[in-house]
């Protein structure tokens, strides 16, 4: 069995970046800049828009964190995202979700100029990426599809099971593992909670990414032996017995399923970083983008 680490993988890829970064730096380029909005106060939010941050200073980017209160109508958050739409200075930008009941996600993203999308979230970034277009892909597949790459994990005709369907997650792995080339060239099952019969179609697959949020959902009888087992679950369970009062679990039971398992993520550690180092990618995609556009 062998252990997907997203956390050493995450730090190579920021090496690569800020590489490139230094390489832009010598030749007196300009170095990219991602933005963060943050609206609210969630704790999750703080914390993994704080990592941004931190992360863009590690490798030389500039960034920028735009806070605004839980209060912000729907119409101040979409005069702000015209306003980054505009500024030359900013090469892309994320909007943190969940946003407050008041605003209209949908409307919120649809307003992002698709340039500047590092999330990936607009209908003509998805779009393209169905049809392989080149486009920003969304960070955390995009980072499931680089721990694939760099350890040479077999998709070629493999059966791969994807249990959950949001756009964020779900529907895109179920698009890029069926893609042509490689990670690709799968045959792709799309499961969801109204999905009869689960068990047996994940004792079917040869990969299986679990993108659910239910803590320990997969257990050992529902994989078989040597299957490739990639969990993005997150959730924060109560427990008394650590310092913060809850421990992170994933959607896989890993004691039990690593013991199958020819190669396993775990939680945390595992797809988690890797979200944000492809975010950092996607933002080096869009300066590269927009120094092109530039000169033409």
């Amino acid at each position: 069995m062998t252990i997907l680490d997203g956390k050493k993988t995450s730090q190579d890829i920021k090496d690569e970046i800020k590489i490139e970064v230094d390489k832009m730096k010598a030749r007196g380029e300009k170095v990219p800049h991602l933005a963060a909005v943050l609206v609210g106060n969630d704790g999750a939010s703080l914390t993994y828009v704080g990592s941004k941050v931190r992360s863009c200073e590690q490798v030389g980017f500039e960034s920028t964190l735009i806070k605004m209160p839980s209060t912000t109508s729907e119409l101040e958050l979409l005069d702000k995202i015209e306003e980054l739409n505009k500024d030359d200075n900013i090469d892309g930008y994320i909007v943190q979700l969940p946003l407050p009941k008041q605003i209209n996600t949908q409307k919120v993203l649809m307003q992002v100029d698709p340039d500047k999308d590092l999330d990936g979230f607009h209908p003509t970034n998805f779009g393209k990426m169905a049809l392989d277009m080149t486009s920003f892909i969304p960070a955390t597949p995009f980072g499931i599809l680089e721990l694939i790459e760099r350890y040479g994990v077999e998709t070629n005709g493999k059966h791969t099971v994807v249990i959950g369907r949001s756009h964020i997650v779900g529907r895109p792995m179920s698009i890029l593992m069926g893609r042509k080339g490689f990670p690709g060239n799968s045959t792709v099952t799309l499961t969801h909670s109204h999905t009869k019969n689960i068990t047996q179609i994940t004792s079917q697959a040869d990969i299986i990414i679990s993108a659910l949020g239910i803590p320990n959902f997969l257990k050992a009888e529902m994989v078989k032996d040597d299957a490739v087992v990639i969990d993005v679950g997150i959730t924060r369970v109560p427990d008394d017995s650590r310092k913060k009062g809850y421990r992170i679990t994933g959607d896989v039971d890993f004691e039990n399923v690593s013991k199958k398992a020819s190669y396993i993520t775990p939680v945390p550690g595992g797809v988690g970083p890797m979200t944000i180092s492809m975010l950092l990618k996607n933002t080096l995609l869009a300066r590269e983008q927009h120094r092109i556009r530039s000169k033409a």
